[in-house]
């Protein structure tokens, strides 16, 4: 009965995966290559597949199977693990009306269609009534799942479960505490020259040395591939299917190869899940703060790192010629600015987190009641003026420039902080395992750094909780301490500013 119980949970949930899978390829090709008025229909078509697996994940044959397992189920072994990651889904699909999950899917892709447009247009009214049934939907969703917390800890816990903004708001007040002092001190010293990393870039030459470091990082093009897109992400099918995105400015390289690092960090995650596990509850990721931690390793701990332009400098060369004499300490400073900026995805590592507190703070703001959507707009400028000293001009570099509100991911950006911190937590570790991991990257052998963290990281899958991982992997729990030393040094060293951190952030 027990083996039967295993085969049945197994093989149902087999079918959510692959069911999420094909809503996760038109998700994909609706950010790519889909025509514009192909969006009504896609709509419906993702609205059916998310019914079909509301009612599959509900469903009292898997439902019974789940039981039969726990009943039989050590709560450390790996079936307690299926099971409590198996039983955290049924849970709260069971507390949703199969009419709420179509109608949320229909909406967001419909918002994704609207935002678009607003966001060509930089017109918020044009994405004001979508974005108004969306947080409608997602309010509803989040009562219905759990009507004894506040709304926006239901939905932060579907991206980064345990997640609360009790724990939280303290986190995103000593960040602000810490880099807002830094911030101003770094503005107020020598400006970084950054004419080094700006010029003519052309795109086919900034595509192709995209790919090459990202499968010198190891990602693998027979499992993956990169197409352009307006907001960058990364979609896994399956292992040997991960798709990533990108996208260029014309005078600056730094946004097309940071941003394709960023995203094959992520797709090295997903190509490094455990095959064993692939569609069964366990076989995903952990936690998007996780999953974050992977693609800022190595795009910044990596990727701006002097030992990676050791490397790859004269690789960049021969891309771009008209950059031949370049040095790697040129470059180097213009690869750590520290400057306020209205565009988040392109923003340093010294002021990234501030542009998450703006949004942790409206969303939560947002979800209490304490903002309407139509004063979104000034609420979002307003909190960019107090925090960066700088107001946008248009919506499209404010209120309409990330994706997310589009597709209902509301507790999402927390994550990416969380993602930020754990990277360089994981990265002390790898340095003080490794045997002269700084010598490896400067020589271009980054196959020993994935293989530490397909081990720590890749191969456990959700058999752990992200708190757990953390601490299996690093030693001790999660602490801010790692970051804050990094991004001490990195900016002492950039700007030239006197008692830069003696911690274990001296990398350059």
């Amino acid at each position: 009965m027990t083996a039967a119980s295993e085969e049945k949970l197994f093989a149902l949930w087999r079918e959510l995966s692959d069911i999420s899978s094909a809503s996760a390829v038109l998700e994909w090709d609706q950010e790519t290559y889909m025509p514009s008025k192909g969006q009504e229909g896609r709509g419906r078509s993702l609205s059916t597949l998310a019914g079909i697996r509301h009612r599959l994940l509900t469903s009292p044959d898997l439902v019974d199977a789940l039981s039969a397992c726990e009943g039989i189920a050590e709560p450390d072994s790996e079936l307690g693990a299926q099971c409590r990651e198996a039983r955290r889904s049924v849970d709260r699909a069971s507390r949703v009306p199969e009419k709420l999950a179509k109608a949320l899917a229909e909406a967001t892709s419909q918002g994704l269609a609207c935002w678009q447009k607003a966001r060509a247009e930089s017109d918020f009214s044009l994405f004001e009534e979508s974005l108004s049934r969306i947080i409608e939907l997602r309010r509803e969703q989040a009562e219905a799942i759990d009507s004894n917390r506040s709304a926006y800890d239901v939905l932060m816990d579907e991206f980064e479960p345990g997640a609360t903004e009790a724990a939280l708001a303290p986190v995103f007040e000593n960040l602000c505490e810490q880099l807002s002092p830094l911030i101003l001190e770094a503005s107020e010293s020598r400006p970084v020259d950054e004419s080094p990393a700006m010029g003519d870039f052309p795109v086919a030459e900034q595509k192709a040395f995209g790919l090459f470091v990202a499968e010198k990082m190891g990602f693998d093009l027979e499992a993956g591939r990169l197409d352009a897109t307006t907001h960058p992400f990364c979609s896994g099918f399956h292992p040997n299917d991960v798709r990533i995105t990108w996208r260029h400015m014309d005078q600056d390289f730094r946004s097309a190869l940071y941003g394709i690092m960023h995203e094959a960090g992520h797709g090295l995650y997903e190509q490094g899940l455990p095959a064993k596990w692939h569609g069964t509850p366990i076989g995903g990721a952990v936690s998007l703060g996780i999953h974050e931690s992977q693609s800022r390793l190595w795009e910044n701990l990596v990727g701006r790192s002097h030992a990676f332009w050791k490397w790859a400098l004269p690789h960049f060369t021969k891309y771009f010629p008209a950059k031949d004499g370049l040095t790697v300490d040129q470059l180097w400073p213009a690869l750590h600015t520290a400057r306020p900026s209205l565009i988040r995805v392109e923003a340093d590592e010294a002021t990234y987190n501030l542009h998450i507190a703006i949004r942790f703070d409206i969303e939560r703001r947002l979800f209490a009641g304490d903002i309407a959507v139509a004063d979104l707009p000034e609420a979002w400028d307003s909190a960019y003026e107090k925090f960066l000293g700088i107001r946008a001009e248009t919506a499209a570099e404010g209120v309409l420039q990330d994706i997310h509100w589009s597709m209902g991911a509301f507790g999402y950006f927390p994550t990416y902080s969380l993602g930020n911190l754990i990277a360089c937590q994981l990265f002390d570790a790898a340095e003080n395992e490794m045997d002269d991991l700084e010598s490896m990257i400067a020589a271009g052998e980054f196959a020993p750094l994935r293989a530490w963290l397909g081990e720590k990281v890749h191969s456990h899958g959700a058999r752990w909780s992200a708190s757990e991982l953390v601490q299996k992997a690093t030693g001790q729990p999660l602490t801010a301490g790692p970051f804050l030393a990094y991004i001490r040094n990195i900016t002492s060293q950039a700007y030239g500013l006197e008692n830069p951190s003696s911690s274990s952030g001296s990398r350059r």
